[in-house]
């Protein structure tokens, strides 16, 4: 019997032990029983399972640092980054939705950054479409493809839609880095606070438009609709007015966010709970505790909380089915050496009743048959 390397199927130890005697039928001529004598255990063959393309995902709540260990992962082994944020895709605004800067890229490639007209409403469809085809590039020259963003609810259609397509092709692990609320909420204000002096109200300014839907396209994105208030009384408003204004535009641009930041969590809990989704929690609490000292007692702590654990979570996913071969060869060695003494035991205990009750004679002579009794290994 050949055996594959893989397989789901129970097996036998070895060394079963003897519980009994079974009778068998008659042996009508001494050549049948030369014939190996069927196990009473069936072991199927190992079924390689069609080879799928790894891809990884890091999921996290906003300003939890899920671009930074995305480009820790996809250095650490040769990916590219396929960005995952319905919101980034858009051409501009690139405070306000924090897209990552060259230098913070490092040289890794990054996939999704911009490219779509803000005026164009990006549908779970189109984001769908747009991943696979970024992922099949990265594939295609040999590298990791590491999918990162906060489009939750996109990433559960491109993963779960289509009748299971996605699944079909890849294999799919999800990193979760995530940050303890209380901890995450006074960064996501401070990061508000640096995104004015970077630039965001100058940014808000350009895209405004009295006429413009904040239900389409890239006006969703937190920071336009909070300012809109601001810019349509700015140039009749008194200086303190207007202050009072700008002011109340931030604290909600902070609130919405720490709403987001929240409803995010949630989603990620929840498919977590999925069947199908090894979503792999990595806690950056810790670090972030750190943010307030020095930037190296928080690189320090980002090395070991987050990207040593991470880096170890995707390499046992990449490496999992080398392992899994491993296993299933010695399973199949294993089932062969149990299957072959278990026939040539049949055998010989067969041989050997044949040979007494050949002897013997009498009284099965008398009754006109030959009846034997072989020892039976398994359950009766």
């Amino acid at each position: 019997m050949e055996f594959l390397p893989y397989s789901n199927q129970v097996l036998f130890p070895k060394d079963i032990p003897f519980v009994g005697f079974r009778q068998v039928p008659p042996l009508t001529t001494f050549s049948s029983i030369t014939k190996p004598y069927p196990s009473p255990f069936h072991v199927d063959s190992f079924v390689a399972p069609r080879e799928k393309k790894k891809v990884v995902f890091v999921l996290g709540s906003t300003g939890t640092g899920k671009s930074k260990l995305a480009i820790n992962l996809a250095a650490q082994f040769d990916g590219e980054v396929v960005n995952s944020d319905k919101i980034q895709v858009y051409d501009g605004l690139n405070v306000i939705t924090n897209k990552v800067t060259e230098d913070e890229c490092a040289g890794i490639p990054h996939h999704l950054i911009g490219g779509v007209c803000p005026d164009v409403e990006f549908t779970a469809s189109d984001f769908r479409a747009a991943v696979v085809r970024a992922l099949e590039s990265v594939l295609a020259v040999g590298r990791l493809p590491i999918i990162a963003g906060g489009s939750n609810s996109y990433i559960e259609q491109l993963v779960d839609g289509e009748s299971g397509k996605f699944r079909s092709k890849y294999d799919c692990v999800f990193v979760w880095v995530d940050v303890d609320l209380p901890v995450l909420h006074p960064f996501v204000s401070v990061r508000v606070d640096k995104m004015v002096e970077m630039g965001l109200v100058e940014e808000a300014r350009g895209m405004f438009n009295p006429e413009g839907d904040y239900s389409k396209g890239i006006r969703k994105a937190i920071g336009l609709p909070e300012m809109d208030r601001y810019f349509r009384n700015e140039a009749s408003a008194d200086e303190e007015t207007k202050a009072r204004l700008l002011r109340s535009a931030f604290d909600e641009i902070k609130s919405n966010t720490c709403k987001l930041a929240c409803r995010q969590q949630q989603k990620i809990r929840r498919l977590s709970k999925l069947a199908g989704w090894d979503v792999r929690r990595v806690d950056a609490t810790e670090a972030f505790l750190k943010q307030a000292g020095k930037k190296c007692e928080f690189e320090e702590a980002w090395d070991w909380t987050v990207r040593v654990p991470s880096i170890e979570i995707v390499h046992e996913f990449l490496h999992k089915e080398d392992d899994y071969k491993n296993n299933g060869k010695d399973m199949a060695n294993a089932a062969a050496s149990a299957e072959t003494a278990d026939t040539t035991a049949s055998q010989n205990h067969a041989i050997s009743a044949a040979a007494a009750a050949s002897a013997g004679g009498g009284d099965a002579a008398n009754s006109g048959r030959t009846s034997m009794w072989i020892r039976f290994v398994g359950p009766t």
